[in-house]
């Protein structure tokens, strides 16, 4: 969580209070529920949103592929850099683009507006 360990966050809890004062913490931490409150709300009312829109399908899916954790980048590196395209593919590629060569005898095109 941020790199803070248990004695950074007592330390931090300790600094806000002496900061903030025991007259006005009481009133700060209604704010910070309040808002903690709103977040949960809307993290739920997205996810309701999101259920309605996808229908059936949303229960179908597995969260867990999409777990960051469980990304490997030398296993992602390495299947992209071994894993063969597929036959196909190499054929429908597009044409390679030449660029125009110059010819001496042409005039050489001149656009007003560009220059």
């Amino acid at each position: 969580m941020f790199g803070l360990d248990g004695w950074k966050l007592l330390i931090l809890l300790l600094l806000a209070t002496f900061l903030i004062g025991p007259e006005r913490l009481p009133e700060y931490m209604a704010k910070l529920r309040e808002f903690i409150k709103q977040a949960r709300s809307m993290a739920d009312g997205a996810k309701t949103q999101l259920r309605d829109q996808m229908g059936p399908e949303f229960d179908d899916i597995d969260w867990r592929q999409y777990d960051p954790r469980q990304y490997d980048p030398r296993r992602i590196v390495r299947q992209a850099l071994f894993d063969d395209d597929e036959p196909g593919q190499a054929d429908a590629a597009a044409p390679v683009w030449e660029p125009p060569r110059y010819d001496p005898d042409r005039v050489t095109p001149y656009d007003i507006d560009a220059t």
